[in-house]
């Protein structure tokens, strides 16, 4: 018996947006005309990206089993940088600029600064750079990081929907990508949105990050929002239409089912294989929900979603177009 598939035809497409200018090794993202992962009924000219987080400081709250892949270049971003891509092979990366924040270093901008150039000269990948938090300080250091890596294509994280206009006049004045922020509610994506277009940012230049929680941590509630997201990009709704990205091994690794030692919960198994799968599974549903650039913090898992991808969308990694 034969299966008569009938290829459903939108009347909207995602954005396609490229990541890093200049100095770096460009990466287009979006750009897909149908539902997540359904290739037999729509063309993925690009598919989805994986980063991995780096710190401009040594992260404290990193458990053990994440910190280990990273021995020895943890705090020291631009060799942590080159470690993620020549040996873990991220396709670009996050530099979370922990240290900025006041209550863990008050690092200045001018250090910031110097760190994000730092990595740009140690990897040729395209950079997301995260600030410390939203308000003065968050606009202080992410204006200076665009100021002297001008051109270079930066995607800064990230304008909220309280705090925007100097996140959109320095990413339009110094050409970078803006993260649009929203806290897992579609109304207040398309608000900001529209909010970033009234400032003359370019909509072809912008990510969502709808925000998400970790398996079991609110997961399901961020899948919905994002299935909402791109239900309304392929009705249509040109401010809806931007690539997503998910910064999920953050939240993965918070799960106490992903840190709690073995000693304590022996029947849970390998803390640290546990906390893979964890990320892993938090991962691999966000890909269904939608999410074109998913930011990871254990190589382990990129390897093994990178592996899935590779089966889903070409035989190579690296990967051709789906279609």
């Amino acid at each position: 018996m034969s299966l008569d598939l009938k290829p459903k035809k939108w009347a909207g497409a995602l954005r396609a947006v490229t990541l890093g200018a200049g100095s770096r090794r460009p990466l287009t993202v979006g750009g897909g005309n149908g539902l997540p992962l359904h290739t037999f009924e729509a063309a993925f000219p690009h598919r989805p990206v994986l980063a991995l987080e780096i710190a401009d400081v040594d992260p404290p709250r990193w458990v053990e089993s994440v910190r280990q892949p990273w021995e020895g270049v943890l705090g020291r971003p631009a060799e942590a940088a080159r470690r993620a891509v020549e040996r873990f092979g991220a396709d670009l990366l996050l530099v979370n600029l922990m240290g900025a924040h006041p209550d863990r270093g008050n690092r200045s901008p001018e250090q910031a600064a110097a760190d994000v150039c730092a990595v740009l000269e140690a990897v040729n990948v395209p950079l997301m750079v995260k600030g410390p938090g939203a308000g003065k300080k968050q606009n202080e250091v992410l204006a200076r990081v665009a100021e002297n890596c001008r051109g270079e294509g930066l995607a800064l994280h990230s304008a909220t929907n309280e705090d925007y206009k100097t996140l959109a006049a320095i990413a339009v004045a110094y050409g970078h990508v803006l993260v649009a922020e929203s806290p897992i509610d579609v109304n207040i994506a398309k608000q900001l949105n529209i909010l970033l277009a009234d400032a003359n940012v370019d909509l072809n230049r912008v990510l969502i990050d709808p925000l998400t929680g970790g398996l079991g941590y609110g997961l399901e509630y961020t899948y919905s929002v994002m299935e909402r997201i791109r239900l309304a990009a392929l009705g249509g709704d040109a401010m809806l239409n931007c690539p997503i990205v998910c910064l999920e091994g953050e939240e993965a690794w918070k799960a106490k089912e992903a840190t709690v030692s073995a000693d304590k919960e022996p029947n849970w198994g390998s803390q640290r294989e546990r906390g893979i799968h964890w990320e892993v599974a938090t991962a691999m549903a966000l890909i269904e929900a939608g999410a074109e650039v998913l930011v990871l913090r254990h190589p382990e898992a990129l390897a093994r979603i990178r592996k899935q991808l590779d089966s889903w969308f070409s035989e190579t990694p690296g990967g051709a177009p789906c279609r």
